[in-house]
């Protein structure tokens, strides 16, 4: 396992941006794919986007699509979600998780390793 630290939540208006961070406490962190989730109130936790560990297969949830970027920086063992034109139904607690060398089927992978989330709220 690998411990993740989120932050770059926060109260932004509708149609802004936010870039999320997903700080990793190690250099295995390279090995790992990562994943975007995120919950909001009274609902399930559903799947936002993904990144294998190679870094050269990326998958996201259709809402999020041309919006939404994922990325990860081996060197900084850092992963990134950049959210662009935000909207209110992306109000979220958002968690990142991270797999040992997956390559696809992001969403449904069982990952063993979870940050505490960041809070994002897309304001009207």
């Amino acid at each position: 396992q690998v411990q993740l630290v989120e932050s770059g939540g926060g109260l932004v208006q509708a149609g802004g941006s936010l870039r999320l961070t997903c700080a990793a406490s190690d250099r295995t962190f390279s090995m790992y794919a990562m994943a975007w989730f995120r919950q909001a109130p009274g609902k399930d936790r559903e799947f936002v986007a993904g990144i294998s560990w190679t870094g050269t297969d990326t998958d996201y949830t259709p809402s999020v699509e041309g919006r939404f970027t994922i990325s990860k920086d081996n060197a900084e063992n850092t992963g990134y979600l950049q959210m662009n034109n935000l909207k209110p139904e992306d109000t979220a607690v958002y968690f990142c998780a991270a797999g040992w060398q997956v390559l696809d089927d992001f969403a449904d992978y069982p990952y063993d390793s979870w940050g505490q989330g960041t809070q994002v709220t897309v304001s009207s």
